[in-house]
């Protein structure tokens, strides 16, 4: 069942009072969930062009801006895709995550499986097929064999995850239940994110453009977070009512900064195979 139609049924006052109804559009509902530190890692992301190629199902939809709910759902979904790939494949690898952290990643896979289940279900016909992914990045990296790059890639996707669901508020406006439930997922994403960025002895949070949390190559993750502008107040010059003037630095880390589609989707491409 398509989850827009099943929303848009909420405001129907026939179906309020359609028990039957009711129960059967509950149990269609239902089943969208039973189908279900190494700063120095080259991730060579400024250096490689965004132009690799989804497969056949998805190109037309990667090479897409998302400017409507449907297609910034498909966004979502081909990030959860790639991030439910990801971590179910470091799971299955026999000596890649050490006993300490296989707990967090086993409960981030099962939160991404969840993810790729409910959008599947809330896109219906519309979700794209699932594309074939490259964590190498045609060889640049080597995750499943370094637990220091898996790290790091964990957290770049995480990190990619949160800024593009942010993106995406104005896009699903108009669809106030798509609009909850993308937060929903978006708040999980950055918890996510933190304890990644934890587990990596960096600052849950980020700073500026994450210096010293990522190479320098891969500011396309991280374009933008240095902004102290936020709609004409300046972060970088904040005095304390009665107190110390706040640094710059954490002016900056008060704000988290959107990506838009085309910049989250130039990110997932990089993973793409045809």
């Amino acid at each position: 069942m398509n989850i827009i139609k099943f929303i848009e049924s909420f405001t129907n006052d026939s179906f309020l009072n359609a028990k039957g109804s009711r129960r059967e559009s509950f149990s269609q509902f239902g089943k969208l969930g039973s189908n279900a530190a190494m700063a120095a890692v080259p991730f060579g992301l400024a250096s490689m062009l965004f132009t690799q190629k989804a497969n056949a199902a998805s190109s037309a939809f990667l090479s897409a801006t998302a400017d409507t709910p449907t297609s910034a759902l498909q966004l979502a979904l081909i990030l959860e895709y790639l991030e439910d790939e990801f971590y179910a494949t470091a799971l299955d690898t026999n000596g890649l995550i050490p006993s300490a952290d296989r707990a967090v990643f086993e409960q981030i896979s099962q939160h991404e499986a969840a993810h790729v289940e409910f959008l599947m279900g809330a896109l219906d016909t519309d979700a794209p097929a699932k594309p074939t992914f490259d964590f190498t990045a045609n060889g640049t990296f080597d995750p499943f064999n370094n637990y220091d790059q898996f790290l790091a890639l964990s957290q770049a996707f995480e990190d990619t995850g949160v800024r593009a669901y942010k993106g995406q508020a104005a896009n699903l406006i108009t669809e106030p239940g798509l609009l909850t439930a993308a937060l929903q997922i978006h708040s999980v994403e950055a918890r996510h994110a933190s304890q990644v960025r934890r587990l990596r002895g960096l600052k849950g949070w980020i700073p500026g453009n994450d210096e010293g949390g990522h190479p320098a190559a891969a500011d396309a993750v991280y374009a933008g977070e240095a902004n102290t502008n936020q709609l004409g107040f300046n972060t970088a010059n904040v005095q304390e009512t009665n107190g110390p003037a706040i640094p710059a630095i954490a002016g900056s880390e008060s704000y988290d900064e959107p990506l838009t589609g085309q910049q989250a989707t130039n990110i997932a491409n990089l993973f793409i195979v045809q």
